[in-house]
């Protein structure tokens, strides 16, 4: 089917029919904030289960919300705004404000796809002695005695600075299973460092759901 036909058609997907493209049979989205992510059949090729707390999914959900009421409603004013200067073929202005559609429909569809993929996480799959997901663990390093204090979680929700730990992080997955007075070998750009658990603390939640 030509594209002239397939234009006619009633859109089947969420997102503007600008941003879409057929090759080969699938549909393909030109997102600048996810440059090789590929849909076909309305999904997204990478979808994959995600590890998140139940803070990490409110956030989510809380961002969509915003993503949806406010900034999208916010760039489909400035396009409108955009076209009312005339030619839109040398308006800076517009296609400036389809480059911000572009990232904010990319960033609603990545979302909406890890909120689809959430499976949050539940201590009471768990040993409670054990690092685990979910469960805050205070660590002492062999060498200098210098302790730190981690919350394990997903790599999604991983922010080092503050403390959350990717339980696929060298560290996170090294620490995963230890008990409290365990030791856990570490390669780190300082070279082998060995890090002691000090202390767990894991608090038990209602049982794993998949977000819906």
């Amino acid at each position: 089917m030509g594209a002239a036909h397939a234009g006619k058609r009633e859109s089947a997907h969420p997102w503007p029919e600008s941003l879409v493209s057929t090759r080969g049979g699938s549909r393909v989205l030109f997102i600048l904030a996810l440059p090789c992510v590929v849909i076909e059949r309305g999904k997204f090729v990478n979808d994959k289960e995600l590890v998140l707390t139940k803070e990490g999914l409110v956030k989510l959900e809380e961002e969509l919300d915003e993503l949806k009421t406010v900034h999208r409603r916010e760039v489909n004013e400035r396009i409108r705004q955009a076209k009312e200067f005339g030619d839109i073929s040398e308006n800076a202005e517009y296609e400036d404000a389809k480059q911000e559609q572009a990232f904010v429909e990319g960033r609603i569809l990545k979302v909406e796809a890890m909120i689809r993929n959430a499976r949050i996480i539940d201590a009471s799959e768990y040993a409670q002695d054990e690092v685990h997901l979910g469960a805050t663990v205070k660590v002492k390093e062999a060498k200098t005695g210098a302790t730190h204090e981690f919350t394990i979680v997903g790599s999604t929700e991983a922010d080092p600075v503050n403390g959350r730990l990717s339980n696929e992080s060298p560290l996170g997955s090294a620490l995963i299973g230890k008990k409290k007075g365990e030791s856990a070998d570490v390669t780190t750009p300082r070279g082998l460092t060995t890090y002691k658990v000090e202390a767990i603390n894991s608090t038990k939640k209602k049982a794993a759901k998949k977000a819906s």
